[in-house]
């Protein structure tokens, strides 16, 4: 086993609504599950000289009355890259290695939007003699439906050299619903496999499917059922065999591919956009037959990729920040969508997951931008276009920036507060855009995108040189915390999103404006560090004395070389952050025990000596490998206990990428 154990570990990440992980240490010790929680099934079954042993997944409830219940097969290994999960089984002489890759290659848009995740199944003799071998792998239509009491149908059709098996709910009612603990109930959900001489077939009808197979070493006995049928009843399924033959020292290999076509995706303010994949009319059958004939070149990529990205990782923070990165990678993107906008525009849309289902919320897009600044820049202008529209389109009503633009999937206008003044963050959003959109010019090496939005970026900075040195009472992103007045670490934002309007002016060629918000910039940090001193460290709030928080956003100036605030402030903090360290971690703050994955990490890259980084970072580490709580990659937890405080799934991990982003610079840093 690795020596890294996830909390929950990614199969199948590819959007808010197609995203399955395992939440257990072995594969076989529980169902598979939405990142949600709610069971999203699929079971894996070998049949090895006759006895069939069990790799993945459980059986159905009342699978008693059909059948015992397949032994596990012992899981050797289990390998978390940044775009695979890589299973090693072995049990009667045989070896199977089962790898989940979703190909979320940044350089590649129409390979990240393709909505099609590969399940590659590996096995060899490693007994020295030959073994006759077949292999069964299902999934149910819990993944295309809500709650299991819906009802659906399904059809098999072959295209080419493939077999498909698709599944979707009976009613096709598209976007029909906003939230966060929902999923998809619309579109149609595939399995798909090659029309070897290996492949025996495909079948939908669970239990005589499963009973078949350990009983008779076939699934295709027997009829499928009568539909519509709801999910619940006898758990209806899709279903490949492969017959793998006479197994020796030589690995026999095949594929499945699991994909999801929602045929629409998002609604943007009153449009119904489709996925950035559909962009030039590909259909779902010509999608799923691109990634079967692109596997071979794709897999070489990303096993290229994951190479350089935990190479780099383990040079700019040690092994245990490569683990983070590896684990993180795949969440981040996989809670977004991307689009293409009724302009042909591209829109990258995050659901604020395991919060409020917020979409493109802006200070959930702020946390998470390193990743996308390291890799492809054009991603984090298409989150922050969708926030620029809405507050240029007179639909906004206030001075400052606005927090999201709907509920996933409807982005029809704020949902945040109900849009009443004393619920907004006028402070953090105003800042975060500022920062984002000076970070993403400066990874670009040009300021042409904030030129487009130039009188809308001079009002918040504005407003920020009036209102945010020293902050009324109000929240932050830290919203969980309730109100604070004269908050300190939004004090630094403010500081920073002023200093950011004023090298977009640089960068625009404006030298005069440029060095009059620099200049304001200046004043403004200069009163900071007299109102947050507190001699060792700096406080929670100004005139609060005895406070403390991590002052995250101070990350921005080593960033950007703004030089703003003092080296020696800098290493005060993180000697502070050190002093305060629990077993999981440093709090967020001096009120609470709890702290949060992506701030822990900016905080802990306040510092440039490798071995304080590390020692920050270590404990978040821990956390996920002790932690009871069984849940995609939570940013909210306890610095004590481990436990969960609330939060999974998130974007905002890819903020966890700021150390590598930090290390590689952030002028023009993306592959190209």
């Amino acid at each position: 086993m690795s020596a890294f154990r996830p909390p929950a570990v990614p199969l199948v990440t590819v959007d808010p609504y197609f995203s399955v992980w395992s939440a257990a240490d072995r594969l076989t010790d529980d169902f598979t599950r939405h990142w949600t929680g709610q069971r999203h099934a699929m079971t894996g079954l070998i049949r090895i000289d006759g006895t069939v042993w069990r790799f993945a997944g459980l059986v159905e409830p009342d699978a008693a009355r059909y059948y015992t219940e397949p032994p596990a097969m012992k899981q050797k290994e289990l390998r978390v890259t940044p775009l695979s999960s890589v299973y090693a089984f072995e049990a009667a002489g045989v070896a199977l290695t089962v790898r989940f890759t979703t190909p979320l290659l940044p350089d590649d848009l129409p390979v990240l939007s393709r909505p099609a995740s590969y399940v590659a199944f590996e096995a060899r003799s490693v007994d020295g003699r030959p073994h006759d071998v077949r292999l069964y792998f299902d999934v149910t239509g819990e993944w295309c439906v809500d709650r299991p009491h819906q009802k659906v149908v399904w059809e098999r059709t072959d295209s080419g050299g493939l077999a498909l098996l698709r599944m979707s709910h009976e009613e096709q009612a598209y976007l029909n619903r906003s939230g966060d603990d929902l999923r998809i109930d619309w579109g149609h959900f595939y399995l798909a496999a090659r029309r070897s001489g290996r492949l025996a077939g495909t079948a939908v009808g669970l239990s005589g499917m499963r009973k078949s197979f350990v009983r008779e070493g076939t699934a295709l006995s027997g009829e499928p059922p009568a539909m519509p049928r709801a999910v619940a009843d006898g758990w209806p399924a899709m279903a490949a065999e492969f017959d793998f033959g006479a197994v020796g020292a030589e690995p026999v290999r095949e594929l499945a591919v699991l994909a999801y076509d929602d045929v629409y995706a998002v609604e943007y303010f009153g449009d119904k956009l489709q996925a950035y994949w559909k962009k030039s009319g590909q259909t779902a059958e010509e999608m799923i037959a691109a990634a079967f004939s692109e596997y071979d070149a794709l897999m070489k990529r990303c096993e290229a990729f994951d190479r350089e990205l935990l190479a780099a990782g383990t040079r700019a923070g040690g092994s245990r920040y490569a683990d983070l990165l590896a684990l993180a990678y795949r969440q981040a993107i996989a809670a977004h969508k991307l689009v293409t906008g009724p302009d042909g525009e591209l829109l990258f849309l995050s659901k604020e997951c395991y919060s409020n289902g917020c979409m493109a919320t802006v200070d959930v897009s702020y946390p998470s931008v390193p990743l996308f600044l390291l890799y492809n820049p054009a991603l984090v202008k298409a989150m922050v276009r969708p926030v620029f529209r809405y507050a240029e389109s007179g639909a906004w009503p206030f001075e400052f920036a606005p927090h999201d633009i709907g509920q996933y999937p409807l982005g029809n206008g704020q949902v945040y507060s109900g849009n009443a003044r004393e619920g907004q963050m006028p402070v953090e959003e105003c800042g975060n855009m500022l920062i984002m959109t000076a970070a993403v010019c400066l990874a670009e090496g040009a300021a042409d995108f904030a030129a487009a939005h130039l009188e809308l970026l001079r009002r918040w900075a504005d407003y920020l040189r009036e209102h945010g040195l020293d902050p009324e009472n109000q929240l932050c992103t830290d919203d969980f915390a309730g109100h604070l007045a004269r908050n300190a670490n939004l004090s630094v934002k403010a500081v920073m999103g002023v200093a950011s309007f004023a090298l977009l002016r640089e960068m625009a060629g404006d030298a005069a404006e440029a060095e009059r918000y620099r200049q304001a910039a200046r004043e403004m940090a200069a009163v900071w560090r007299a109102l947050a001193d507190d001699g060792d460290h700096t406080k929670l709030a100004f005139g609060q004395d005895g406070t403390w928080s991590l002052k995250y956003n101070l990350v921005w100036d080593r960033l950007f070389g703004t030089g703003l605030f003092d080296d020696a402030t800098l290493r005060r903090e993180t000697a502070w952050y050190l002093s305060r360290r629990n077993r999981y971690g440093t709090p967020l703050d001096n009120r609470a025990s709890y702290t949060k994955a992506d701030w822990l990490v900016w905080a802990a890259s306040l510092s440039e000596d490798a071995a304080c980084f590390e020692q920050l970072i270590e404990p978040l580490w821990q956390m996920l490998n002790d932690t009871p709580d069984r849940v995609p990659f939570s940013d909210w937890t306890d610095t004590v206990t481990a436990r969960q405080v609330g939060f999974q799934h998130r974007s905002v991990v890819g903020g966890i990428f700021i150390r590598l982003l930090q290390e590689r610079g952030i002028r023009k840093t993306a592959h190209k």
